[in-house]
């Protein structure tokens, strides 16, 4: 059965607007965890505009569920990587003018430097997973760097303009986790996922692990994040395929 893992990034946004000390990405860590999310996701970007080095240092120390780190392969965050050992980072692209990760990681044309990561995550015990776009070269790359997991790029479903164009991606997200799996991947998937389009997504038999932040954090703001992730979590079990015999 699929988990939830909750990206709080727009909680430290809130709080980055105004360089203040509230509200507390880790607050809401504990309060995701005490509804049942399976993970808490953060992503330290280059240029920290909203989670920082303080939030994923006190995390590591206070979250008791995994806690998956979102980050670039730029040296510097590299070595922070090294040094807090989260559970499991997930590798992505990063451009400083973007609004949100626009595309996922181009693992065949750095396939060097993402094997260099992963051996150097692995000796620290630290679970490796790309975020790609479900192409079948990023799937191999993947699996070729040794990494020990993807995380699909649900982000052209979820932007679909089209019940038949959300149709044909949700048809490619098939195609490459059952790409992934025959390469012994584990898949998770995550990006622009909200609670009115993660059902046909939950339904997709064999993803292990979703990771939702925008949409949780919005409804956070009218109901509170620990209802807002209980209220997730229930769509995703509600849509997931039965359990075979």
């Amino acid at each position: 059965m699929a988990v939830l893992n909750v990206n709080i990034d727009h909680v430290a946004t809130v709080r980055q607007a105004r360089l203040a000390d509230e509200p507390d990405p880790v607050w809401a860590a504990a309060q995701c965890e005490l509804a049942g999310a399976n993970g808490i996701t953060v992503h330290l970007r280059q240029d920290r505009r909203h989670i920082i080095d303080r939030d994923v240092r006190v995390l590591k120390e206070t979250v008791a569920c995994k806690l998956n780190l979102e980050m670039a392969m730029a040296e510097p965050i590299v070595k922070i990587a090294e040094e807090v050992r989260p559970e499991q980072v997930t590798l992505v692209p990063e451009n400083r003018a973007e609004l949100t990760t626009e595309g996922g990681l181009d693992c065949a044309r750095y396939k060097r430097r993402l094997a260099q990561v992963v051996k150097r995550m692995h000796k620290k015990g630290i679970l490796v997973s790309t975020f790609i776009a479900p192409e079948p070269e990023q799937i191999i790359a993947s699996a070729q760097t040794d990494c020990d997991a993807i995380e699909l790029h649900t982000g052209m479903y979820a932007n679909a303009k089209t019940k038949r164009a959300a149709r044909r991606r949700l048809r490619e997200l098939e195609t490459g986790k059952d790409l992934a799996l025959e390469h012994k991947l584990v898949v998770h998937a995550g990006h622009g996922l909200t609670y009115r389009n993660i059902g046909p997504v939950a339904a997709i038999e064999d993803l292990c692990e979703f990771n939702i932040g925008h949409s949780i954090v919005a409804r956070a703001v009218l109901v509170g994040i620990g209802e807002a992730t209980r209220q997730m979590i229930e769509l995703i079990e509600k849509f997931q395929p039965a359990a075979s015999a």
